[in-house]
């Protein structure tokens, strides 16, 4: 869909489909200085939108994607593809993020390998990817990339910045970075710092992907490269997504096919085993693995008490109201770490209230189907809109 346009649709209240969606891509030619001193001439952030944009272009709901996640995070690309966005169940029109009210931005990071400028993207002084020659990148360099493209687009405010896990990260870092800009941020499933048990999960898949034969360095042609490595690293990030109990209630002990004529191979022989390995084939073909690299990297780094002195001084520019929301399953980034955010927020004098939600689907819990977390999102967002 679409552009900014400043016609409002016709209201309607009966939840439905963003339908057909296409990306498009912001090119920022001037120089852009990472917070390394690193600079690119230039970069492209890929988007969609869904949703028009009102007369006073102040309408505008900003998604921001986890790690493994893009800029596709509703309706569909084409008919014959009919997977939908990776949060099409929040947003649309009717749905908790009401696209009847809202024009909806979404992005692929800077370092992303989904269309945005990342180690996949060729460098121009060479002609060949950059690899590990991309600048390294923070989590606060790709909210200043996404400010660029809200002035493009010519926002005059965000009305929310929502998003989960890495997203989450990024959300605290727009209410910090850019305060008069953002009304309303809803982290979800985050963390103010990365632990050092996140910080080993990310150097695990790292070590995965560096120790493969084929990553060559970083440098590797379009298609090949670390594959088996990748696709490690993403089965055992996968693990830390899910629960026990969700785990157990997906699975259990049960066999795949006729697993028992096969107790002493090292062939698929659970359900748990064949779901990861199917995980790790399809995320291959979807992500770069330099791009996996630094992502997770700029996870490690992100830690806002040792970059400002406290969470109270990093939070002291903040205007927006704030709604962060923990789940009980999630031991990823558990509910205390979620719930030190909304303290730290009220003892600098923000706006800023906590939910929790019991939940057995561990760390994803944002991303599933939860009339629950829909009514606290949409009741957060239309609250005291006429």
């Amino acid at each position: 869909m679409n552009d900014a346009e400043d016609i409002a649709p016709p209201a309607r209240s009966e939840p439905g489909e963003v339908g057909l969606v296409e990306p498009h891509d912001f090119v920022h030619r001037t120089p852009f200085t990472f917070e390394s001193g690193q600079v690119l001439p230039g970069f492209t952030l890929r988007y969609e939108t869904y949703g028009r944009l009102n007369a006073a272009r102040d309408n505008a709901i900003l998604i921001l994607h986890a790690l493994s996640g893009d800029h596709h995070c509703a309706g569909i690309h084409a008919l014959s593809d009919r997977k939908p966005g990776w949060w099409n169940n929040l947003i649309g029109p009717g749905k908790a993020v009401d696209t009847n009210k809202f024009f909806v931005l979404c992005a692929n990071v800077l370092g992303g390998c989904q269309g945005s400028s990342g180690p996949s993207s060729l460098n121009p002084g060479t002609g060949q990817p950059y690899g590990i020659a991309f600048p390294f990148v923070t989590v606060r360099d790709m909210v200043r990339a996404q400010k660029l493209l809200c002035d493009h687009l010519g926002l005059t405010c965000l009305q929310g910045v929502i998003g989960g896990s890495m997203g989450g990260m990024q959300v605290l870092q727009w209410g910090i970075e850019f305060p008069g800009f953002v009304r309303r941020m809803l982290a979800m499933a985050t963390t103010a710092r990365e632990s050092a048990q996140g910080i080993a999960f990310n150097e695990v898949g790292r070590q995965a992907i560096m120790q493969d034969p084929e990553w060559h360095g970083g440098a590797y042609a379009k298609g090949g490269g670390p594959r088996v490595g990748l696709a490690i690293a993403r089965m055992m990030a996968h693990i830390t997504y899910l629960s026990d109990a969700s785990m157990d209630q997906k699975f259990g002990r049960k066999k795949k096919g006729k697993a028992d004529n096969a107790a002493y191979t090292f062939d698929v022989q659970f359900e748990v085993e064949s779901y990861l390995r199917h995980q790790g084939a399809s995320f291959i073909n979807r992500f770069d693995a330099n791009s996996y690299l630094y992502i997770t990297r700029a996870i490690d780094h992100f830690d806002l008490a040792a970059a400002y002195g406290s969470l109270e001084q990093a939070f002291a520019p903040v205007q927006a109201e704030t709604l962060v929301v923990g789940f009980t399953s999630d031991w990823l980034f558990p509910p205390a770490q979620n719930r030190e955010i909304a303290l730290a927020l009220l003892r600098a004098g923000k706006r800023a209230t906590y939910a929790e939600l019991d939940t057995d689907l561990g760390h994803d819990s944002f991303l599933l189907e939860s009339p629950l977390l829909y009514n606290l999102v949409r009741d957060f967002l239309e609250r005291g809109s006429a």
